[in-house]
């Protein structure tokens, strides 16, 4: 797996795609946590994506 391709593949996604793909990582995670609710990877996963989407916000809120 290359980061790079990665990111390449990230930024030519449709909107509708990118919402899939944010939703397919959502499931697998929660997955994994509900099988192992220790799983450092998961919780790491849930803390960034809040953090993620904390920043987004708090950018839409300084442009307005």
């Amino acid at each position: 797996m290359n980061l790079s391709d990665l990111w390449e593949k990230l930024g030519t996604l449709e909107q509708d795609e990118a919402h899939q793909v944010l939703s397919r990582l959502y499931v697998t995670y929660e997955e994994i946590r509900v099988s192992d609710p220790d799983n450092k990877e998961a919780e790491s996963f849930f803390k960034n994506l809040d953090n993620a989407i904390n920043f987004c916000v708090q950018c839409n809120l300084n442009r307005r």
